[in-house]
């Protein structure tokens, strides 16, 4: 286990690491740009890490994130700190390097989420690949309430998510939904008990940990870059990775673990 001034990481045996916001006592509030980096640090480290698998990042107390710190805000400090031209740089400079971290990030991640997720919380539950919610949680994309904007890449993420619609819906009434409306409009994949929430998270982990690692970060990337790439371009990068992936000797071990499985089920 490792301890920051604003995150815990955990590492299992499977290759799977979880990073818990451990600011409880303020619903793990975003409050300082040092948060983004560290978390962005966090998630760099990871993906660079051939042994990691997975990635969880979760919270501690009873939210997952519940946004950033609104008496900064009405008292023009933290990120509200500063003239136009010092506000704009401090969110490419700091809240900017999150979201690009973890659309760059190779290894599949997953947000248990397990409370409110507001504001910049929830842009960082949809910035991960897949959502798993507890029964408690709570999504809203707030911004407008407090007549600001998505200012981390959220209003990039949330239409791929649930379509354009239903994104322009949540952000312009700011209104909370909870989580069984967070899954039926495909926002989240799963919702369970509070209390299953991160055995649930851990037990998809492993079931992906599982899977030979280099093809999992190719697959990845070939899911994630679908969505820009023409159908043309995207099979000539089928055609590399499946070359590289044929080559490669966890391939060659995942087939004769298969071909054996096989044998034995006979």
């Amino acid at each position: 286990m490792v301890s920051g001034p604003g995150f815990v990481r955990r590492d299992d045996d499977d290759g799977v690491v979880t990073l818990s916001l451990c600011h409880p006592g303020t619903l793990n509030r975003f409050s300082d740009g040092s948060q983004f980096l560290e978390l962005a640090s966090h998630v760099r480290r990871a993906n660079a890490d051939p042994s990691v698998r997975v990635l969880i990042i979760t919270g501690m107390g009873k939210a997952f994130c519940a946004g950033g710190d609104l008496r900064q805000m009405a008292e023009r400090e933290g990120f509200s700190a500063g003239d136009v031209a010092e506000v704009q740089a401090r969110y490419r400079e700091t809240v900017h390097q999150l979201p690009a971290a973890l659309a760059e990030t190779e290894i599949p991640t997953i947000a248990a989420v397990n409370g409110p997720a507001y504001g910049a919380g929830c842009d960082l539950a949809c910035f991960c690949d897949i959502r798993i919610a507890a029964q408690s949680a709570r999504f809203s994309v707030s911004f407008a309430r407090l007549g600001i904007v998505a200012g981390d890449g959220g209003a990039w993420m949330l239409p791929r998510l649930v379509g354009r619609s239903k994104a322009m819906e949540l952000a312009f009434t700011a209104e909370p939904i909870d989580a069984q409306e967070a899954w039926r409009i495909g926002l989240v994949s799963e919702v369970t008990p509070d209390e299953a929430l991160a055995g649930r998270a851990g037990d998809l982990a492993r079931r992906i940990a599982r899977h030979p690692a280099q093809a999992l970060r190719m697959h990845k990337r070939l899911l994630r870059d679908a969505e820009q790439h023409t159908l043309a371009t995207h099979l000539d990068v089928v055609a590399a990775f499946q070359a590289i992936a044929h080559a490669s000797d966890e391939h060659l071990r995942a087939v004769r673990d298969a071909v054996g499985a096989l044998g034995h089920a006979r």
